[in-house]
């Protein structure tokens, strides 16, 4: 059995049946440097609170799940080296040893709805990498997709990422894929990765009606939201390709493979680009966690949880 360790804000709030958000702890680790990681991490819990949901970052210390974090856990995840990225099949290995973990999008899947958190947050999600055709490399945020019934809001797919197979993969997956006042799939900190989504709706009303149909479907997993980066957030696409291909080129050479590769790409596209994409990156972590606060509490006034 997984021990969950409710931050006493996310107890409060999921007994009183109000929205929460959950959110991954993986982007604290592995996505920017301390104390930017710190920083971010409270502008991203921030923006689901100004949404006037709860936010609940998901980690794992000391063999329990953790569902929140108040501000000395989320500087320890934030400042102590080497924390392992846990994906949903790690789980069982990093609970039994007691050792931090910190989740990524596929646990933090796993963890929330065991809290029986409906929404998670964020800013991309993994997919299948550039060459998967002979690698076999995709992530298995695309397969939890199909196993945990929890709304997840992002930004789309990172762009470093093969996004039309992403996309090919999740309809294969039968993942229902819905953009959310927007007519393109985006690209992480792109507002377009090049590709039309599946669905547009324009209405957070329609989207908790499509949730909560989703949820009823024998078989269905979750429900994919993707949401733009603000304008004046958004990197033009075209000046990252050529980086994105230089960057895997360069992982390829030096022998990185696996869960490594993404956090590589990153670091080279922001030195490339003078820190631009950093601080792109913290913008667009900040505004789906408040478009997700917002989808979460417009589903919870139509269909509160009981």
């Amino acid at each position: 059995m997984i021990t969950l360790e409710f931050h006493p804000e996310v107890k409060a709030a999921l007994n009183a049946g109000q929205a929460v958000v959950a959110l991954e702890s993986n982007v604290i680790t592995h996505g920017l440097d301390y104390p930017d990681n710190v920083n971010t991490a409270l502008k991203v819990e921030g923006a689901v609170r100004e949404s006037g949901a709860i936010p609940a970052t998901i980690g794992i210390d000391n063999g329990v799940a953790l569902v929140g974090m108040n501000r000395e856990q989320i500087e320890r995840f934030a400042s102590t080296p080497n924390i392992p990225k846990v994906s949903s099949r790690d789980l069982p290995f990093v609970l039994a040893s007691g050792k931090m973990g910190a989740t990524t999008v596929a646990s933090s899947l796993v963890i929330a709805e065991l809290a029986g958190i409906l929404f998670f947050s964020s800013a991309g999600i993994g997919g299948v990498h550039r060459g998967a055709e002979t690698s076999m490399d995709i992530s298995s945020d695309l397969i939890q997709f199909t196993r945990s019934k929890v709304a997840t809001v992002c930004a789309g797919a990172k762009n470093i990422l093969d996004i039309g197979l992403t996309l090919e993969y999740l309809e294969t997956q039968c993942v229902p894929v819905v953009s959310y006042r927007s007519d393109d799939f985006p690209a992480f900190y792109c507002q377009s990765s090049g590709h039309k989504s599946p669905v547009r709706m324009d209405h957070a009303d329609e989207i908790a009606r499509a949730i909560e149909i989703n949820r009823s479907l024998p078989g269905a997993g979750g429900l994919l939201i993707t949401t733009p980066t603000r304008d004046e957030d958004a990197i033009d696409s075209q000046d990252i390709q050529l980086l994105v291909q230089d960057a895997v080129a360069r992982a390829k050479r030096e022998g990185i493979t696996g869960n490594s590769v993404t956090k590589f790409i990153m670091k080279a596209i922001e030195k490339a680009t003078a820190g631009r994409s950093a601080e792109a990156n913290q913008a667009v972590l900040v505004n789906t966690a408040r478009v997700a606060g917002e989808l979460a509490v417009a589903h919870h006034c139509h269909y509160p949880q009981k």
